[in-house]
């Protein structure tokens, strides 16, 4: 029982890592805008790119937890 409450921490941890990354992003993408429209292609560009890696990660440490979660016992 207690590695299935270990295991659902680090599931946890695996989706706010990455949604925190995500909405920081965020942030600094509108508040980039904000101060020069004119780098809205450079700043998509950047912002796509973190945002593609962080789900990627998020994926990865999910499938990762999800085995562990198959192979016990």
């Amino acid at each position: 029982m207690a590695r299935q409450i270990i295991l659902l921490f680090i599931f946890m941890l695996c989706i706010l890592g990455p949604t925190g990354v995500m909405a920081i992003t965020a942030f600094a993408s509108i508040n980039a805008l904000g101060r020069n429209p004119s780098a809205a292609p450079k700043v998509f560009t950047a912002m796509t790119i973190t945002l593609v890696f962080a789900e990627a990660l998020a994926i990865v440490a999910m499938l990762i937890v999800y085995q562990l979660f198959q192979s016990g016992g």
